[in-house]
Formats: structure tokens, sequence, C-alpha cells
């Protein structure tokens, strides 16, 4: 019989002890060169980060008792060259360099790009506070917007069942990595913006290195974020990783857990607060109830029997009702009084009245004037007689009724009509007229005497 020698069963912690026994062993010492990626100092002091190439990743300490020969510390994005070396970190197996020494040759495409970027959207103001909107408190629906096959989209749904397990959320399923990353991570934007069915969108993803993270530093990624009418939120890579995303988005959160706790409210907290809510207006209610009651109570008291009370304004009506018909009649007798006294002045000054006494007064100017119009003319006939009988003396009529005549030249002279009133005006021949009392002749000068002098044809 054929003994088989059974193998020794090694536990987890001696197989990782014996690898590094072995990386120790046969890499005493290794210089190596490298990016540097995802750099974190925790409380420690220590320097923990990734070293990559194109292809592989390497993990790298740098304890802080090596840290005080530097002349810098080194960041994320340097080219450097590390001396160290290899050994297994037993709680997680992973192998990692143990630096001694840290030389930078310089800084990285993806960081120069990354900075560049990142310089020229500050700039241009896209990671100004004023321009954040606000994140809402109790968000009607969420959109998650990340990898369906991620941890991250986990994380962030076992925080938020957690949180409120009611609580809507769309999943809208995008490539977190690679060249296709980026235009799908804008459409998701563009197309949630279109639809405006959810009050918040979360760029979700988990950690990993500056290539792995790279689709949230490309510049479509973040013009879509700044020009999305939605509040946009950003949960990618670890608490140490920042993206041109996390600038732009409207909040950053640290990892995708800690988005939801900023976006999902929490329903133990909110049940509590209703709680103490209700139990604070419930007690506001009873005090007021109390405090009605030992009013109404005091009312009461000071108001006693009601049916007194209302024989009091019983009584109180009877007066008052009394006072009311004498004030009633005391004004009506004033103002009956006023009324014939306006009465009295009133007749005195009707239309009628002084109708009457106008006629009656017309009356007596109609006698007065006509008594004055005989009486005028009167005087005017004694006083046209006296002058008829003055110009009846005066009148000329009256001399040739003595046997007077008027001579005047006659029609056919020149001038025709004038008052001879001497010899010197007429000559031989001329024509005369000689008006008498009673009618009128003509004449011709036959003869002219003057001084005693005669004149004949």
């Amino acid at each position: 019989m054929i003994d088989i020698p059974i193998p020794k069963i090694l536990t987890v912690t001696e197989l990782t002890r014996s690898i590094r026994g072995i990386l120790e062993t046969e890499f005493p010492f290794v210089t190596v060169t490298g990016e540097i990626s995802n750099l974190r100092q925790p409380y420690s002091g220590h320097l923990y980060f990734t070293l990559k190439d194109q292809d592989s990743q390497l993990k790298a300490v740098l304890f802080k008792t090596q840290q005080k020969y530097l002349r810098e510390l080194p960041g994320d994005g340097l080219q450097v060259i590390c001396r160290g070396r290899i050994s297994v970190y037993e709680p997680r197996g992973e192998y990692q360099l143990i630096i001694d020494y840290i030389e930078r040759l310089g800084t990285g495409d993806l960081q120069i790009a990354f900075e560049t970027l990142k310089l020229k959207l500050d700039q241009e103001g896209l990671f100004a506070q004023e321009a954040k909107k606000k994140i809402p408190q109790f968000p009607s629906r969420i959109a998650l917007v990340t990898s369906p096959e991620g941890a991250a989209l986990h994380d962030f749904l076992k925080v938020a069942s957690q949180r409120f397990p009611a609580q809507p959320i769309e999943i809208f399923p995008v490539r977190v990595q690679g060249k296709e990353a980026a235009p799908e991570i804008c459409e998701a934007l563009t197309v949630l913006n279109q639809r405006k069915r959810s009050d918040v969108i979360v760029l979700c993803r988990g950690g990993g290195s500056i290539e792995d993270l790279w689709p949230f530093n490309e510049e479509s990624v973040a013009r879509a974020i700044y020009q999305s009418n939605i509040p946009v939120v950003s949960a990618i890579g670890h608490e140490i990783d920042f993206t041109i995303a996390d600038f732009v988005a409207d909040l950053r959160a640290p990892t995708p857990s800690a988005a939801a706790e900023a976006v999902v409210p929490n329903r133990q907290i909110l049940t509590e607060h209703i709680q103490r809510l209700t139990l604070v207006l419930s007690k506001t209610v009873l005090q007021n109830i109390r405090e009605k009651r030992h009013k109404v109570s005091l009312q009461q008291r000071m108001l006693g029997d009601p049916t007194s009370l209302v024989s009091h304004y019983f009584i109180y009506l009877d007066n008052v009702y009394s006072s009311l018909v004498y004030s009633y009649k005391s004004l009506l007798y004033k103002r009956t009084m006023v009324l014939e006294s306006i009465s009295g002045k009133l007749h005195k000054f009707s239309p009628v009245e002084q109708l009457s006494y106008k006629q009656q007064w017309a009356r007596e100017l109609n006698r007065r004037l006509q008594s004055m119009i005989v009486q005028h003319m009167r005087k005017k006939r004694d006083r046209l007689m006296a002058a008829a009988t003055l110009l009846d003396a005066m009148s000329p009529l009256a001399v040739l009724g003595r046997g007077y005549a008027v001579v005047r030249s006659g029609p056919e002279e020149k001038p025709p009509g004038e008052l001879i009133r001497n010899s010197r005006q007429v000559t031989i021949g001329k024509k005369l007229d000689v008006i008498l009392q009673e009618g009128k002749i003509g004449c011709e000068v036959t003869e002219i005497k003057e001084d005693g002098r005669d004149e004949r044809i």
C-alpha cells in the first residue's frame, strides 16, 4: 500500500506570510518609476498612493519618518522615481512598495490636462458659488446616473432604502469608464432635463485611478452639468478623489453613500420630528383648550344668572323706549314750531301774495302815469297855443295880411328866388315874383327910383 503524503494545510495568514517572506527576500531593494495617482494622507501622516503606467498599477506607501528627507511632498499626476522594498500588507493580502526615497521627474499628461481645464472653466465662471442650484429637501423623484453593474449603485440604493424606502429613484444606466462614458453621461443629463420628471440628478461612480475617473473630467460633461436646469449632485470616487464634475456640480458628495444621505430624506428623523411636532401641537391645543375653558368659567361667574340679566335688560328696554318716545314727541313739537314759523315767513314771501301786491302797485303806477300824461299834454297844449299865438303875431303872413308883399327874383333869374330888399338888387327888365297874403304876381321891372332919381326904360 502506497502512502500518499498529505499536504500541509496552510491558513491564509501563513500563506500570506510565506509570500511576504519570498518577496522581501527576492526583492530586497528596487527602483521603479511611474505616475502618482490616488494620493491620500490620513491622520497618521503617512502617504498612500498608487504608482501606475499605461498597463499596470502598484500600491505604495511613504511613511511619515521618511518625508523629512523630501524637499516637497508629492502630488497626484507627478512622474517619480521611487526606491524602496517590496512587502505584503497581510490584513488585505496586497503587495506594496515601501518607499525609502522618492524623486520627482515631472507632471503627468492627465494631470496637466486636468489642471488646464480646471483653470479654463473656473475663469468662465462654471465653478461660481452663485451659479449653484439649491438641492430640494424632499425630492419627488431622484435620477441616478450610474453604471448598473457598479458597487456605487448598490451603496447608494442601500443607504437610500435605509433612510426612506418609499423614495422614487429612477436609474439611468450609463458607462462610467472608457471613451464612450462621457457622451452617454451628457446624453443622460440632456434627456433627464427634457423629461422634467426628476427633482435632482446624482452622478454616481466608485473610486479608481485618474484614468478610470477621466470621463468626469471631460469638458463636455462639465458643460452639460452646468447647463442642467435640474440640480446635479456628484458622488464620484472616494473622499480624496476630485474631478472637474465635482467643481461644477451643485453639490459634491465624497462617496455614493454620502450622496444618498444628502438627497434622500431620513424617514426615522422625519418620523421623530413629526412625532415631536405632534406632541408639541397636542400640548399647545390642550393648553389652549384649558385656557379657553378657564376664560369661559370666569366669564360665567362675571355674567351670573342669564334669566336675571334678561329681566334687567327688559327693564332697561322699557326705559329706553319711554325715553325714545318722549324724545320723539319733543323733537316733533320743536320741528312743528319751526315749520309754522317757516310757513309764516314763506306766506309773506309767497309768489301769489307778491304777484297780487305787484299787480296792485302796477295799477297804481298806471293810474299815476295816465294822470301825469294828461297833465303833461295839457301843459304842452297850452305852451303850443302860446307859441302859435306868438308865431302868428310874428308870421310874415300876418304882415302880408296888413297889405304888405314879399318880392323875390323870378325863377328864370339868377339867382332865382332871391329876396329883394332894395332897388339896387334889380335892373330894368328883371323878372320878379310878388308874394301876397293870397297868391303871387309875376312882374317885370320897368322903372327904378333910387335916392329920388328915376330910371326908366
